[in-house]
This record gives structure tokens, C-alpha cells and sequence, in this order.
């Protein structure tokens, strides 16, 4: 049964201002994993990943019902790639019973999460 759901948009442009003006922008937003396929993409994919991810996790938050804060980080929720390119999630370590949907267009970037009752 569906527990949660949650959706995001952002402005790409937006997301690359905040990126240009602080740079460890990137480092509050994503993972220790999650930076290092950032660093190894183009500067273009760059800000379409950090721009996914940061909606990705904000939907997360928004589906779990309590939104970034203290009780959800940014740096608790992280958004990897299985073997065939899907996007899964996890919270604090552990796999998220549920599912993730990213895309991108030349402006914004979107992610819809829904979570499932039980375990994964």
C-alpha cells in the first residue's frame, strides 16, 4: 500500500546560481557517493544531477511527511543508480521501500517519489 508521495520541481537556472555562489553547495546536497559520479561528469550533466538529486530529495522528504529538516538531511537521503541506470533510494543506509522518478528538461528538473508501507 502507497504511504507517501511526493513531488519537486526546480529551476535549473536557479540551482546553478546557488552552485556558482557557493560551491559546497554541492557538498550539502549530495552524498559521499553521490559526489563522486558528480565529479566525474561534464559540467553540463553536472548541474542536471545536482539539479535531479536535490529534487529527488526533496520529494523524498515531502512523501516521508516532514520535509528537510532535523529529523530528514539532505545528507541522510541518497539517491544512486542500480546496475541498469534506475534511480533507488535510501535513507540513513538503508534501502527505501519505494520508488524514484527523475527527469530533466533544457530548464527544470522534477522527481516524484512514492513510498510503500513495509519493508523493501
Amino acid at each position: 500500500m502507497i504511504s507517501g508521495i511526493g513531488l519537486d520541481l526546480v529551476e535549473l537556472d536557479r540551482i546553478q546560481t546557488i552552485y556558482e555562489r557557493n560551491a559546497r553547495f554541492a557538498e550539502r546536497i549530495l552524498s559521499v557517493r553521490e559526489r563522486q559520479k558528480f565529479q566525474m561528469l561534464s559540467d553540463g550533466r553536472k548541474l542536471e544531477y545536482l539539479a535531479g538529486r536535490f529534487a529527488a530529495k526533496e520529494a523524498f522528504a515531502k512523501a516521508l511527511g516532514t520535509g528537510i529538516g532535523e529529523n530528514c538531511t539532505f545528507q541522510q537521503i541518497e539517491v544512486l543508480n542500480d546496475s541498469l541506470g534506475k534511480p533507488i533510494l535510501y535513507f540513513q543506509n538503508t534501502l527505501v521501500n519505494g520508488f524514484v522518478s527523475i527527469t530533466h528538461t533544457k530548464h527544470v528538473a522534477a522527481a516524484q517519489v512514492i513510498l510503500q508501507e513495509g519493508e523493501a
